[in-house]
């Protein structure tokens, strides 16, 4: 059955999307079978995988789930597109427990096979993001090591708690990722132990570095790992996803 991740923060430009692309294709590197599923309406992970998005949700098309699945030009990564259509975003966060509970039936039916599944959210507390916690195993929330990461990272964990006690008894708290290091900062250094201080071993130990090669990536429609093997963001990932494995 397959491992369901909600990749999630209500702030923007934290590397949320980023986060699940290089998990994923990290993922699927490492011989286990990754999908993205995008319910983001911009669908960065769907372009940032070199996917076509949607004209209508796969969600909500009304199809088979694994029809919709589109490969990718990594072995063993998929996406299942996202769509910026607004009548499918509001779709899509309509009715939070029915589309939580909907939303969890088709995961671990459809879509059981892949070893892991993780759902890149929108950068908001609202409904769809909701739907998704209601329907994971875990919550991963990348932050970055700057100002007020701390005010983000308090609302979204409450969040995931009050989705835990209401929706889903099933959903843990995963995984912080700290992302935008540049250990040259002092107040990033100050974030940094803040951080650890506070959550303790939720906190991965990888940090992922400022790095011009993580942002050129999702242009080339591939994650850092295949378009800069050897350059930071990549070696960071990387180690972030043997912490995702050992924690298995």
């Amino acid at each position: 059955m397959a491992k369901i991740i909600s990749v999630a923060n209500q702030k923007g430009g934290v590397g949320k999307t980023t986060t699940a692309i290089n998990l994923a294709a990290g993922l699927a590197k490492s011989g286990r079978s990754a999908l993205v599923i995008d319910v983001d309406p911009q669908c960065n992970a769907t372009s940032g995988l070199g996917v076509e998005p949607a004209q209508r949700h796969p969600l909500l098309a009304g199809r088979p789930l694994v029809e919709e699945v589109a490969e990718t030009s990594q072995e063993g990564l998929f996406v299942l597109p996202g769509s910026q259509s607004l009548a499918d975003a509001d779709a899509l966060s309509a009715s939070n427990r029915q589309r939580a509970s909907t939303l969890r039936q088709q995961l671990h039916g459809e879509l059981g096979r892949f070893d892991y599944v993780l759902i890149d959210c929108p950068p908001s507390l609202g409904q769809l993001t909701r739907a998704s916690l209601g329907a994971s195993h875990e919550l991963y929330v990348p932050i970055q090591c700057e100002y007020f990461a701390m005010e983000g990272l308090s609302q979204i964990i409450e969040l995931a708690r009050h989705a835990k006690a209401k929706d889903n008894h099933k959903l843990e708290i995963g995984g912080i990722v700290l992302t935008m290091y540049d250990p040259a900062l002092e107040l990033a250094n100050e974030v940094v132990n803040e951080v650890r201080e506070y959550f303790d071993a939720t906190v991965f130990d990888s940090l992922i570095p400022r790095d011009v090669h993580v942002s050129e990536a999702p242009s080339h429609g591939v994650s850092v790992l295949d378009y800069a093997p050897r350059a930071r963001g990549s070696r960071a990932y990387a180690e972030l996803v043997m912490e995702v494995i050992d924690r298995e």
